[in-house]
């Protein structure tokens, strides 16, 4: 939505503060007409300039020792941390957040950089034995990473603040340039990071922070001049940007649809507490939240009434009221959007067990079952607080049922038996199986990412800082 609003904050482009002919206002989610703030899109001079900046920076930039790189990465995650309170309550007015998330996300935030400060100052590379036939004699290699060049990342509303830090930190720690286009919805919060960063004394055009239009988001990945697009967003979106985006590296974190699976030795409590957790925080809106449940029929009568009732206690609200569990979706036409997806499945046959009522942007915790898998709400990816439940009897059909999808992110399996754990990391066809906890569980210097439509290649730092520089050998030969 686009508009006036007052004190718009300025936009970051290649070290200084701009403004444009076109402000958008950032809605407030959960409070209809009330603003959460506003800023600036980018014009197409703004993005050339910053993409000229990006080019000649990292003539500096792919020499900045590992101490410079570290400094600077230190010191976003300390200014982080010193304005904790300031964008944990930006982060919840612009993406209807709930506060006590909003402060997870921003602690998150600050540990990405520290990490990212570390990986910097341990880019190892590896000596290798060349002489292994008498042509070799004499001869071993030395392998090193070296920064890919300028970078461009997308990055979506739902982390606004974290995910696009996974692309900024270790694109810096790398000895990269970047420019991010932060989601539209709500771009504040990384601004207010790139003004810490400023303050960490990058070179000029190290980073760019431009909030751009769709048009100008399409001419980043087309852009020769970028050697790395890295994008995290729908998986429509993500594949067709890969088809455009030319001879470039490309790392997508898409879509998911995740399962969890709960096996007739899990704990119970547990399982219900976590299955919770990772159904509707965050509205759901999350790649990673459980959509699918498998539940054994052997344990299903006890384990249904302590998911239900945890469910149904959550506190769901304004997400500025520090007791609020779930705050809104996005914005109304996705909760209308989810609306549909529940009628459609109710009137296939599926069974409402708890909520599915939209009201304004809320929509409360849902919970299903007996829906055929074709629904919507079973095939694609719901990104809303709704689960659907099934019943299995052995874990090959529970593991064959979470593996029918066209998306594969994470898994979670509860498990209280070890063969069974190894069965399910052997055969989920996923980027990552978490046992005895929901596949919402990422911490952030993990490997993280998915295979089929969820995606191609890996975030966390050092997976990210390997896709971010070329490994180069130097090979070594001894005069004889």
């Amino acid at each position: 939505m686009t508009g006036s609003a007052p004190t718009p904050q300025k936009i970051y482009l290649a070290g200084r503060w701009v403004d444009s002919p076109e402000t958008l206002v950032v809605d407030n989610p959960a409070r209809h007409g009330e603003p959460a703030g506003a800023t600036y899109l980018a014009t197409a001079e703004q993005y050339e300039e910053a993409v000229e900046a990006a080019v000649r920076a990292f003539a500096v930039t792919r020499h900045l020792p590992a101490y410079e790189r570290g400094r600077i990465l230190r010191h976003a995650a300390a200014g982080i941390t010193a304005r904790r309170d300031e964008l944990a309550i930006l982060l919840a007015s612009e993406a209807g957040k709930p506060l006590r998330d909003a402060y997870v996300e921003v602690d998150r935030a600050s540990l990405v950089f520290r990490l990212g400060a570390e990986e910097a100052e341990r880019m190892y590379g590896e000596t290798i034995p060349l002489d292994i036939n008498p042509g070799s004699k004499g001869r071993f290699g030395i392998t090193r990473r070296f920064p890919i060049g300028p970078i461009a990342a997308i990055s979506p509303f739902n982390f606004p603040l974290n995910l696009s830090i996974h692309k900024v930190a270790p694109a810096i720690a790398a000895g990269n340039t970047i420019i991010l286009k932060p989601p539209t919805k709500d771009p504040l919060t990384m601004l207010k990071v790139a003004e810490i960063l400023h303050e960490a004394g990058m070179p000029e055009g190290m980073l760019s922070v431009l909030p751009m239009s769709r048009t100008l988001g399409d001419r980043m990945v087309t852009d020769d001049r970028f050697k790395l697009l890295s994008f995290t967003g729908s998986p429509a979106v993500g594949w067709r940007m890969k088809e455009k985006a030319g001879k470039k590296k490309v790392v997508l974190e898409l879509g998911g649809n995740a399962a969890v699976i709960i096996d007739n030795t899990a704990n119970l409590d547990w399982a219900a507490k976590r299955a919770v957790t990772g159904a509707f925080t965050f509205a759901g809106q999350v790649c990673i939240s459980v959509q699918r449940m498998f539940v054994h029929e052997a344990v299903w009568d006890e384990f249904m009434p302590k998911f239900l009732a945890a469910a149904a206690a959550l506190n769901q609200g304004d997400p500025a009221d520090p007791a609020t569990e779930i705050g809104p979706m996005v914005d109304e036409a996705n909760a209308q959007r989810t609306q549909e997806w529940v009628d459609e499945a109710v009137a296939m046959g599926g069974k409402l067990l708890l909520g599915g009522k939209a009201n304004g942007t809320f929509f409360p915790p849902t919970v299903m079952t007996d829906v055929p898998l074709h629904a919507r709400v079973c095939s694609a990816e719901a990104f809303a607080p709704l689960v659907v439940v099934f019943k299995f009897s052995e874990l090959s059909e529970a593991i064959a049922a979470a593996n029918d999808s066209a998306y594969g992110l994470q898994a979670g399996v509860f498990t209280g038996d070890l063969a069974d754990a190894w069965q399910a990391f052997n055969d989920l066809d996923v980027g990552g199986v978490v046992i005895n906890d929901i596949p919402t569980y990422r911490v952030d210097h993990m490997p993280y990412g998915g295979v089929k439509d969820s995606g191609l290649g890996r975030e966390g730092l050092r997976w990210a800082i390997e896709d971010m520089t070329e490994l180069k050998i130097m090979v070594l030969a001894w005069p004889q």
